[in-house]
């Protein structure tokens, strides 16, 4: 499948230098704009290839989105571009889906920099979420301000709900949802899970953990250690699960530092 993209390349100068590429992958319910700021921050030194995953933004929609399917797809982009390698930032799901890439083909990968997310099972935290996404289905949605007062019956954290509502879109006088809410529910079950792949990742990985989050805990240290021996970890302090906006100056200098070695 060939995902929507956005693609922030360096400016030109003389140098013969190679520029390294780096997809940068959002997280559930998300798009491509999620990342922009630590795509922006970077755009003057790499080339920067930001995705609306399948289901997700402006990229097509799928009854099935397994991670080995995401990472298929995080390929073939690559290869309609004529990108042999690359590096990957993915926060939470993106985060699987880049870590399944480095672990498919890591021969194809450089590095890779996960955003609060572990190669583990998680649980379902996600059925406020949904039930509210479902009220705005059966809804015709005149404008965010009403689409804010029905998430909020099921849905109680303001900061969650506006950025569900990034992904509503005006389409013939009303808003709807830009994401495939009935295909991610249909594979929620997968998308909560980690594959078993039989593959270690030996290359430079960097985890970033929310210091407030419990998305990264210390019992899924031996589960990261096994697939990428060669990861380091930085922990933000006094940010959630959505690290790169809560404290997006420490969160891109990190990134950079990390790039940069």
């Amino acid at each position: 499948m060939l995902l929507n993209y956005q693609q922030k390349q360096m400016p030109l100068n003389e140098s013969d230098q190679k520029i390294e590429n780096i997809f940068v992958i959002h997280g559930l319910f998300g798009s491509l704009s999620n990342l922009a700021n630590v795509a922006t921050s970077l755009q003057n030194d790499y080339n920067i290839i930001s995705v609306d995953l399948r289901n997700h933004g402006d990229s097509p929609h799928s009854e099935s989105m397994s991670y080995e399917e995401m990472a298929n797809d995080i390929f073939e982009l690559a290869d309609t571009l004529c990108i042999d390698n690359f590096s990957i930032i993915g926060h939470s799901m993106g985060g699987k889906v880049a870590m399944y890439c480095a672990l498919q083909r890591p021969e194809r990968i450089n590095r890779l920099i996960i955003a609060d997310i572990a190669p583990v099972k998680y649980g379902n935290t996600h059925q406020d979420v949904f039930d509210g996404l479902q009220t705005l289905t059966k809804n015709p949605i005149k404008s965010r301000q009403a689409a804010d007062d029905l998430l909020s019956t099921t849905i109680h954290n303001a900061g969650i709900r506006q950025f569900l509502l990034k992904s509503l879109a005006r389409k013939e006088g009303v808003f709807q949802l830009k994401f495939n809410l009935e295909g991610i529910m249909n594979n929620y079950s997968s998308i909560i899970d980690w594959p078993n792949i039989d593959a270690v990742f030996t290359k430079p990985v960097l985890f970033l953990k929310g210091g407030d989050s419990d998305y990264i805990l210390e019992k899924y240290s031996s589960s990261i250690s096994h697939l990428f021996p060669n990861a380091k970890a930085k922990i933000i302090s006094k940010t959630g699960h959505w690290l790169h906006a809560d404290k997006p100056k420490m969160f891109n200098r990190l990134v950079f530092n990390f790039l940069s070695q």
